[in-house]
């Protein structure tokens, strides 16, 4: 397998190949990402779109116009008139060799192409070795999207098949999630302020709850979706990459190495999930989402507790969950604090908030503190206040997560990309509950999933911002 550090792998790419360029995701996100880097002076390298689709050059530019301009960006003529001058159309079938000739041919003298992988993922080695097979893997790059296989064994058989041909220094596991602005600001709101650190351990943490949580459905996904459900799709890999993030030591610098380092020490440490303490769900209404299989059991819901055997978490148990068409659309990571040891003025039993540290991640972007104070009056009653940026300081100014990761990998710059070993320790955290569990749970469309998901916190103060499970429920 290429091991060797030269270099190429630090030189900029000079070339931009979009494999699926007539999918959702490159319409949705990877054309509108491409254009506002062209407005702000960082694309500049001519794009190549490859599909199977019989297009012309002039129909790429076309349906890149469209996408840009139904994702709602500021327009600026000039900007798309250089980026569609560079852009070029390559048709064909991935299983061909004659599709992969085309793109060698379009690709001219490029020296360090950049190949995205906007594609099934059971094309993904498929395309790597067509890539190899006319000589572009040279000097070249990939960003590969999740899932990274469909489980440990086709992950490793994956990771086995891109190193023939490329080395791990040019394999860019991209999970947009990461590149969202909550997230990257996660790390210096844990290591830049001291009185973080006190805090942020099994001392005085009861218990990390995250939330994935999306109100609208499947909706024309229905094909896709059905094949991969909630666990694959967002829980082994968005939810997991927050978790490291959340949980990981101080790395010893600021290097990529030592970043991912810490990452992935967290993931190892990480027990693999009891399928007793794995809740799958489905909404109501999804068999009948065209691609759907008759009868299908894929979960659009998921939840689940994680134990790290860590120095700083053992004993504190995670609880994971996300799904479809639930109440609201939002994600968040929750950090709730022991009871004091004699907690006075609170009635046992009672639901008063604990004392916690909320990271919304989306739709906003921003950190919140909970704390406990006397009601106004003459009883000695709690109340829980809240500490959070006023709404005009949430927005997210900074590029959009493909944006940035597209420049960032195009640099060569892997700090904010999943490293093999992470990727892997991911599937071995869920191994087992990706065959060993129950059937799903049926649900209502705008709830907030099946009663297993409550009944899963019982005991752990339920989910943030929802009433605890009833004793029995």
């Amino acid at each position: 397998m290429p091991t060797s550090t030269s270099p190429s792998d630090r030189a900029r790419s000079d070339l931009l190949v979009m494999f699926g360029a007539s999918g959702d995701l490159a319409k949705k996100k990877l054309f509108p990402a491409v254009y506002r880097l062209e407005k702000r002076g960082l694309l500049g390298v001519p794009v190549i779109g490859v599909a199977l689709d019989d297009w012309s050059d002039d129909d790429l530019r076309g349906h890149a116009r469209a996408a840009i301009t139904e994702d709602g960006e500021p327009w600026d003529q000039a900007a798309f008139d250089r980026l569609a001058a560079r852009m070029r159309y390559v048709p064909g079938d991935y299983s061909d060799p004659a599709t992969f000739d085309r793109v060698r041919a379009a690709a001219g003298a490029a020296a360090h192409p950049i190949f995205h992988f906007a594609i099934p993922p059971s094309m993904f080695a498929t395309v790597a070795q067509g890539i190899a097979g006319v000589g572009l893997d040279a000097g070249a790059r990939l960003i590969i999207e999740k899932p990274f296989g469909r489980d440990l064994d086709s992950a490793i058989e994956l990771n086995a098949t891109l190193h023939r041909h490329f080395a791990e220094s040019a394999i860019f596991r991209i999970d947009h999630f990461v590149g969202k602005e909550a997230l990257r600001s996660l790390l210096v709101t844990r290591f830049a302020n001291a009185i973080a650190e006190p805090l942020w351990n099994r001392n005085v943490v009861a218990s990390v709850k995250i939330t994935m949580a999306e109100a609208f459905g499947v909706e024309d996904r229905g094909a896709f979706y059905d094949s991969v459900g909630a666990m694959r799709d967002v829980m082994q890999n968005h939810l997991l990459q927050m978790v490291a993030l959340l949980a990981m030591e101080q790395p010893v610098n600021e290097s990529a190495k030592a970043l991912r380092d810490e990452k992935g020490k967290v993931l190892e440490a990480c027990r693999v999930v009891d399928p007793a303490h794995y809740v799958r769900g489905q909404y109501d209404g999804y068999l009948d989402v065209p691609g759907v299989r008759p009868g299908s059991d894929t979960e659009t819901y998921a939840a689940f507790r994680l134990d790290i055997d860590s120095p700083r978490w053992s004993g504190v148990p995670f609880f994971l969950r996300a799904g479809k068409a639930l109440d609201r659309t939002v994600t968040e990571m929750t950090l709730e604090f022991k009871r004091p040891p004699r907690p006075m003025w609170i009635p046992e039993h009672s639901h008063v908030a604990r004392n916690s540290i909320r990271i919304e991640v989306k739709p906003e972007s921003f950190d919140a503190i909970t704390w406990l104070r006397k009601e106004p009056g003459e009883d000695m009653m709690p109340s829980a206040i809240t500490l959070a940026p006023s709404p005009d300081e949430r927005a997210d100014v900074g590029p959009e997560p493909y944006e940035l990761l597209i420049e960032e990998a195009m640099k060569g710059d892997p700090t904010l990309f999943a490293r093999e070993d992470s990727v892997l320790e991911s599937w071995r955290v869920v191994e087992r509950i990706l065959t060993d569990h129950r059937p799903v749970e049926r649900y209502a469309q705008g709830s907030w999933g099946p009663p297993g998901g409550a009944r899963l916190v019982r005991g752990h103060g339920g989910w943030p911002g929802e009433p605890p499970a009833e004793p029995g429920s």
